[in-house]
């Protein structure tokens, strides 16, 4: 588990039970969501961040509550990360107006203003130049803040992530781009897309500082994006963190997943972040196991108390169904 970076990052017995708390919360709450899914209470799109907890959980603890994240259609565990109350975000899957917003994002559009989490953005890519947007307003308002934008290693073939990384640095802004590469887009093997699979040396061409990171342990990724946050806040510009993962589940609900095949699955969960970190912690007697059966039983009791509450959740009246929909003025008839 150690990886040289960890006097950067105060380890002490509460904050590795906060990371693992995390972490477990992320895994249970996706693995419910497949249940829910399965028998039709969540519906249209769904999918699952298990085997990335480490990325939004490490990533997390570098970011203050002024800063902005962007995140991906993949972006449930950022939301449970950043600190959106679970009852919420599960009554968004459920389509329910108690939703974070409110019913009409569903697994891909989770958004909540609160916490300056903008979106849950479903096209590939699309969040980059919302984050360069957000922190353009940033520099020019004079705030000291951060934006944070996830995307996976798929937003590297498209034009946007280009265009996002160009203006970022010619602008200088304080912007920290992370991808989230799990070595598959959607269905393609990351070597079968890019001449370059080294997705942080494209962050080079834009004359930004970039690291490659063991996104399978949550200690080096806190440890990279403080770094990072605090070289972005010093005036240092952008900065390009490409967090190596892997996704245990498939795509997407909908996805065969012939892409691969289960050995290497098996192969990477032997290295998963919360099985990772838990042993570790074991094995250095900075915890035992009653800590980790105590998180079990409150992250249970937090997931029960998540779908009660969508359950309950009222679904939103359908004569408000056009509320904030904008639609054009009528326009006269000009009869010649």
């Amino acid at each position: 588990m150690a990886t040289g970076n960890e006097t950067k990052v105060h380890l002490a017995r509460e904050h590795a039970l906060e990371l693992l708390q995390q972490m477990i919360l992320i895994r249970r709450f996706e693995e419910k969501c497949a249940e829910l899914y399965s028998a039709e209470k969540i519906r249209g799109f769904l999918h699952l961040y298990i085997g990335e907890e480490a990325n939004a959980v490490g990533v997390m603890q570098a970011l203050g509550p002024d800063d902005a994240i962007v995140a991906t259609y993949r972006e449930h565990g950022h939301a449970l990360a950043r600190g959106l109350p679970a009852g919420e975000i599960m009554a968004e899957m459920f389509g329910k107006a108690s939703g974070s917003s409110r019913g009409r994002g569903g697994s891909m559009h989770i958004f909540d203003a609160r916490h300056r989490f903008y979106g849950g953005n479903a096209i590939v890519g699309g969040g980059l130049p919302l984050a360069v947007g957000l922190a353009l307003a940033d520099k020019m308002q004079g705030n000291n803040r951060v934006t944070c934008c996830f995307f996976g290693e798929g937003a590297a073939a498209e034009g946007e992530f280009h265009e996002a990384l160009n203006l970022a640095s010619l602008w200088d802004l304080p912007v920290l781009f992370i991808c989230e590469n799990n070595g598959y887009a959607m269905g393609t093997a990351l070597e079968r897309s890019e001449s370059n699979p080294d997705i942080s040396q494209h962050a080079a061409a834009y004359s930004i500082a970039s690291e490659a990171v063991d996104g399978m342990n949550v200690v080096e990724v806190e440890a990279a994006a403080r770094r990072a946050v605090d070289a972005i806040r010093a005036g240092k510009g952008p900065w390009f963190l490409e967090n190596k993962t892997y996704r245990f589940r498939a795509h997407s609900m909908f996805d065969a997943e012939l892409y691969r095949d289960k050995a290497e699955v098996e192969k990477w969960k032997k290295i998963g972040p919360v099985i990772r970190f838990s042993e570790w912690l074991l094995e250095t007697g900075m915890i035992h196991q009653t800590d980790i059966d105590s998180i079990e039983r409150e992250v249970a009791q937090t997931i029960d108390d998540a779908v009660a509450f969508a359950e309950q959740a009222p679904w939103e009246p359908v004569e408000d169904l056009t509320r904030d929909v904008m639609t054009p003025p009528a326009r006269e008839e000009v009869r010649p």
